[in-house]
């Protein structure tokens, strides 16, 4: 699945991008604020993440002028967050409305709603990669070159976990946090004997030393 960016302020723009592509869409940004509609054309998003505060037009315009060649679900982000700003941007032709500062993990809900609603036949499976290594969320399992190993859903949320750091320290807290979305509650000593055994499952499919320990803190990905 395709998205495409369109927002002024790089910061954001490549923050919305990193996250994205974690989850394994595709993402374009527009390259020029003063041709989106052209530049929509070319790049046939599924779905576009629209900033109402733009140069040149403002995106409830660009949303008018989308919605005479196309029905793709559009976003819009914005700093304001009144109740008539949220109708205006429906009322302009867009399906959701997401507000600065962005939370990652709402816009990411909220960007695979809006695609399995818009495109139901879109295979429901997600997906993160790091470093070669794909976590399959719905199957969970395991990829690394074409070699898959399964998961146990505790092992699952780990490496969840561990995955969307992206190279960066989970802590034990939060890996705990993570896991405890059942009656029984992950101690340290759970936690480890989790983390061992989801090590050896890595190591059978090639990937020893990939979970790093960082003493006292927590775990991390090595980049391959």
């Amino acid at each position: 699945m395709k998205i495409l960016i369109v927002e002024d302020d790089k910061n954001i723009e490549r923050v919305l991008k990193k996250e994205l592509e974690k989850w394994g869409y595709h993402v374009d940004i527009v390259d020029n604020l003063s041709q989106v509609t052209e530049e929509f054309e070319v790049k046939s998003p599924q779905l576009v993440l629209m900033d109402i505060v733009l140069p040149y037009f403002n995106g409830y315009y660009w949303c008018q002028e989308i919605r005479k060649i196309s029905k793709v679900p559009i976003v819009f982000i914005s700093s304001k967050s009144e109740n008539m700003d949220i109708v205006m941007a429906m009322q302009f032709g867009g399906d959701d409305y997401i507000t600065k500062p962005i939370n990652l993990d709402v816009m990411v809900a909220k960007v695979q709603a809006i695609i399995r609603r818009a495109y139901k036949f879109v295979n429901d499976i997600q997906y993160i990669t790091y470093s070669g290594v794909s976590l399959y969320l719905a199957e969970a399992k395991l990829d690394f070159e074409s070699r898959q190993v399964d998961l146990t859903k505790t092992e699952l949320l780990i490496a969840q976990t561990l995955f969307k750091a992206q190279g960066g320290l989970a802590s034990r807290e939060s890996l705990i946090d993570r896991c405890w979305q059942s009656d029984n509650f992950i101690d340290d000593n759970t936690l480890a004997v989790n983390i061992n055994r989801l090590r050896k499952k890595l190591t059978s499919i090639g990937l020893s030393d990939f979970i790093q320990t960082k003493k006292g803190m927590g775990y991390y990905l090595l980049k391959k």
